[in-house]
């Protein structure tokens, strides 16, 4: 009796049963599989025990039928034979269909969100520029050297509309070496003085920055000495406008252009000659245009031929601080000081330092480090000082010297008629009418 299957003969047997010697293959063979209620031979469903099936040896059982008896039909895991994988959704519930099959495989990959990358990558650059904003305004604010104390001020005129600044570049050679000393031209006298003054008035009716000259003759009044609190009385001394700061400091400064004006000064900025030398570098020079015949004196150490050029820290302090050399003396001085600050503020707004911070902290560190200020000055009211003076440098405003009517002694004395009406209009904040020299 034939155990094999129907069709099967024993040189089948003998390749299938005990292997196959040739090395050809055989036609796709379908792999039998057990349906769930129905267990191997010799086992009931699911490993349940069931007959027992018939010793290997002479024959091989014959194989049950999944469904019908001919091998057919659906049954447990039927999808197999189809290359469906196991559990495919569409092909059994498995995790995918065939390639090129509705679910198959991965699947393409979803196109990017990009409106959502836009709006991620704008609330990172946004946080970082604040971050870094926020952090800058501490680090510029802890530079800045608040020395001056108004509150010691005595007497002092009512307060106007807009904001006035008293801008001082002084004379102070401290920090400065020997060497500096000579190379800067300055000699080595002992305190400070003022090289320049000037007051800027900043207001909703335009700004006005207004030279004091330093030979300008003012009246020296009471006041209260800033280091020993010793109330001194005015005896109606003359002297030059920078006597005052030489004598007792900013604060009699301050004192002095109340007292001869009746203007308030709300803030008082100062910078000397090493800080204002180190900005102008910083910055990478000023470019001036030197008018025709040049300028050459031994005192300050200018030294320039007509035309434009680019002036370095040393060169741009010795042009401010020309006198001899000039006409004018005094006043031509402080139209060149007014011209050279419009063009070292238009260098310090272009975008190639604002937007480089390679140029802008160094540009920053430097002129911070030499500013002296009143002890209420905020980086706000500097930052508004600075584009004030920006703006009248730059045509956007009135840039002018005190009015003067004639000299005494080699003093330059004020035109009290116009000075009270130049006062009046800024006091008023109203558009300035009067002309200085």
């Amino acid at each position: 009796m034939n155990d094999w299957p129907e069709g099967w003969s024993g040189n089948d047997r003998d390749r299938y049963g005990r292997g196959s010697a040739s090395a050809q293959p055989e036609s796709a063979r379908v792999m039998r599989q057990v349906r769930r209620d129905q267990g191997a031979p010799g086992q009931g469903a699911y490993g349940r025990q069931g007959p027992s099936a018939p010793p290997y040896g002479n024959g091989v059982p014959q194989q049950p039928s999944y469904v019908d008896g001919q091998g057919h039909g659906g049954g447990y895991d039927s999808d197999y034979n189809t290359g469906q994988v196991y559990g495919a959704p569409g092909g059994g519930g498995g995790y995918g269909g065939g390639p090129g099959e509705p679910g198959g495989g991965r699947g393409p990959r979803p196109a990017p969100n990009w409106r959502k990358r836009i709006k991620w990558t704008a609330i990172v650059v946004l946080t970082g520029l604040i971050v870094t904003t926020v952090a800058t305004y501490f680090w510029a604010d802890s530079k800045l050297n608040r020395e001056v104390d108004l509150s010691k001020v005595i007497d002092r005129p009512e307060q106007g509309d807009g904001t006035n600044y008293l801008i001082v570049g002084s004379d102070s050679r401290a920090g400065l070496s020997s060497e500096q000393k000579k190379q800067l031209h300055t000699g080595s006298a002992a305190g400070k003085r003022t090289d320049s003054m000037m007051i800027l008035h900043t207001g909703s009716n335009g700004d006005t920055l207004i030279s004091l000259p330093r030979d300008s003759d003012v009246e020296i009044p009471t006041f209260v000495g800033s280091e020993s609190g010793k109330t001194y009385k005015g005896t109606g001394r003359h002297v030059k406008l920078n006597a005052a700061y030489a004598e007792d400091g900013p604060e009699l400064l301050v004192r002095t252009v109340e007292f001869n004006t009746g203007l308030k000064i709300d803030h008082y900025v100062e910078i000397g000659f090493a800080g204002f030398a180190n900005i102008v570098d910083a910055v990478g020079g000023v470019e001036i245009d030197i008018p025709k015949g040049g300028m050459k004196d031994t005192k300050s150490g200018a030294d320039f031929t007509a035309g434009k050029q680019t002036l370095n820290g040393d060169q741009a302090l010795a042009f401010v601080r020309t006198r001899y050399a000039l006409a004018g003396s005094d006043l031509d001085r402080t139209k060149n000081q007014q011209k050279f600050l419009n063009a070292l503020a238009n260098q310090v707004a272009t975008p190639s330092t604002i937007l480089n911070p390679f140029k802008l902290y160094p540009t920053m560190g430097a002129g911070l480090d030499s500013l002296i200020v009143d002890k209420d000055m905020g980086l706000y009211d500097l930052g508004k000082m600075f584009w004030a003076m920006k703006g009248v440098n730059g045509g956007d405003g009135t840039s002018m010297n005190m009015p003067i009517s004639g000299s005494t002694g080699g003093n330059l004395v004020w035109d009290k008629a116009k000075v009270k009406t130049l006062v009046d209009e800024l006091k008023n904040d109203e558009k300035v009418t009067v002309s200085g020299n």
